[in-house]
């Protein structure tokens, strides 16, 4: 049986569309439209009617950040080895008092929502998001908008949605950048391919992992993630029994995950558990000790600020992400708004690693090239998919691209500082991926469900990734220096001499070749080759 299942940085500013930076288009004397809010392409679908005016609505209110550029400043300095400022990464304290929007703005946003009859629920400590419910009713009137249901003509689901641009007072209007969970059209999918096996025998295994890609002269070291923390985006849940098997299965002595839910959590265990499972597998079989963190949030775009949020509130130094969804599938003031929160993190020095789908060049599935988000957030390194080869001794032996490594420009973010010297075409646009590993169809040896698997997609090279990042931190930290940060400007800048250059392979629109391409990125690590270059 296969099973396909499809779902969800910089040192410079990413560059999205003028529109959300502030609201714009007055819709009345004292209100004003958040133009850049509006749910795409409703005219595919079909209008079945209101949304019962006593149906509960959850939404995450956005705030704009304080001194964006100077943000966007001190994160290019930060993450620069040749800074005089690198490494002296923000504590979450530090940037809020630096950078989060004032008490007053969010007081003046709670106020109103308390106002119109809905429930201010919480408020992130970064002030960034105000948590609120209520009625829809209520929603719909706090927010000058009306919701209906309808159904997707493309994929016959039924969701509600906000029928035109939400409105806000215009004295807090310029406050807010966007409202997430007026529509619930949207989810964030997967990227990982199911191919069952009977018995461990399908799929690398650690040990051809970690020799594929360097990490042996590490582990020897000692460096095998211990005291290191890592984190997973999820939308669906995990059985530690399955979890336990692998380890016990490899020997790998590993700490149990921990379990942390946001915003109520993913709910029972659904379709999306292998992606968990798959997660944690392949981030213990390049760092077998690193204390991982699964962070579970609802798959929605209030669940998607919130669980970000979480994650950056936390400090963890490292985090893999193997959800995503077309950036042509979300509204720009959404993308905009996770996007000042991993702005938020790359300050802090964290790391987020993206699968960039397993769509190849149309991430979008419409029949025209487009790429995955977050793998498209300059904060964050968007990880393609290669076919690797090892030896009999476990030793890289060739890799080339899988074909449905995601890659592609960026139709929001402008390209990177990192990305000058590595330009492709004539777009100014961000380039996807970043860097690659093991995506291709021999997929990755996983407990899941009750059973080996074979698991193959960008969701298991992003965890590669961040295996790859902990066992960085380890050794960095043993030597007193800082860790990876916000990576891709140090990936970037040992691209040439610390990476499997893959240069075969297409995923559609665009081809492998020496040096970055739009299907490998970079390439592939040389974990131990990158922590010698890297770590100075």
């Amino acid at each position: 049986m296969k099973k396909t299942l499809r779902i969800v940085g910089a040192l410079v500013a990413p560059v999205v569309v003028a529109a959300v930076a502030a609201p714009i288009a007055l819709a009345s004397p004292d209100r004003v439209a958040l133009a850049s809010d509006v749910v795409a392409d409703l005219n595919s679908a079909t209008s079945t009617g209101a949304v019962a005016g006593d149906q509960r609505v959850s939404v995450a209110v956005s705030l704009n950040l304080r001194d964006s550029a100077g943000l966007d400043r001190f994160v290019a300095e930060v993450n620069d080895p040749n800074s005089a400022q690198y490494g002296q990464f923000l504590t979450p304290e530090q940037f809020t008092e630096r950078y989060a929007p004032t008490t007053d703005q969010v007081q003046r946003v709670s106020d109103y929502l308390r106002g119109q009859g809905l429930s201010v629920d919480s408020v992130s400590a970064n002030r960034l998001v105000v948590d609120a419910t209520g009625p829809a009713a209520a929603v719909a009137k706090a927010f000058g908008t009306t919701l209906a249901n309808y159904r997707d003509g493309r994929t016959n689901k039924s969701f509600y949605a906000n029928t035109s641009a939400p409105t806000l007072p215009s004295e807090i209007a310029s406050s807010v950048l966007d409202i997430a969970g007026l529509s619930n059209r949207t989810a964030r999918v997967h990227h990982a391919q199911v191919d069952p096996h009977n018995g461990p025998g399908g799929g690398y295994t650690p040990a051809q992992l970690k020799g594929g890609y360097d990490v042996g002269p590490l582990a020897s070291a000692g460096f095998d993630g211990k005291g290191q923390k890592v984190a997973l985006l999820e939308f669906d849940g995990y059985q530690q029994s399955n979890i336990s098997t692998y380890v016990s299965h490899y020997g790998l002595g590993s700490p149990t995950p921990v379990t942390k839910q946001v915003s109520g959590g993913s709910g029972p265990l659904g379709g999306g558990q292998v992606e968990v499972e798959l997660d944690i597998e392949a981030v213990l079989a390049i760092a077998p000790k690193a204390n991982i963190t699964v962070f579970e949030a609802p798959n929605s775009d209030q669940g998607e600020v919130d669980i970000v949020n979480a994650i950056v509130a936390s400090k963890i130094p490292v985090t893999s992400i193997s959800w995503g969804l077309s950036e042509k599938g979300r509204t720009t003031s959404n993308i905009q708004a996770v996007s000042n929160i991993y702005k938020q993190g790359a300050a802090q020095g964290q790391s987020f690693f993206a699968a960039s789908g397993d769509s190849g060049s149309d991430d979008n599935g419409d029949g025209s090239t487009s790429v995955d988000y977050p793998a498209s957030d300059p904060n964050v390194t968007g990880v393609g998919g290669t076919n690797l080869t090892v030896t009999s001794g476990n030793a890289w032996s060739k890799e080339t691209g899988w074909n449905g490594s995601g890659g592609g420009y960026s139709s929001v973010f402008a390209l990177p500082s990192f990305q000058n010297g590595v330009k492709i075409g004539t777009s100014g646009k961000r380039q996807v991926p970043d860097v690659s590993a093991q995506g291709g169809p021999t997929g990755i040896s996983v407990y899941t469900q009750g059973q080996w698997t074979s698991v193959y997609g960008t969701s298991g090279a992003a965890p590669i990734w961040a295996g790859v990042g902990a066992v960085y931190n380890q050794d960095a930290a043993s030597k007193g220096k800082p860790g990876l940060g916000a990576a891709n400007a140090k990936l970037y800048s040992l691209a040439k001499t610390n990476f499997h250059d893959i240069t075969s392979g297409s995923n559609g629109a665009y081809s492998a070749k020496s040096g970055f391409d739009l299907v490998t990125g970079i390439g592939t690590p040389d974990a131990a080759k990158i922590a010698a270059g890297g770590i100075k």
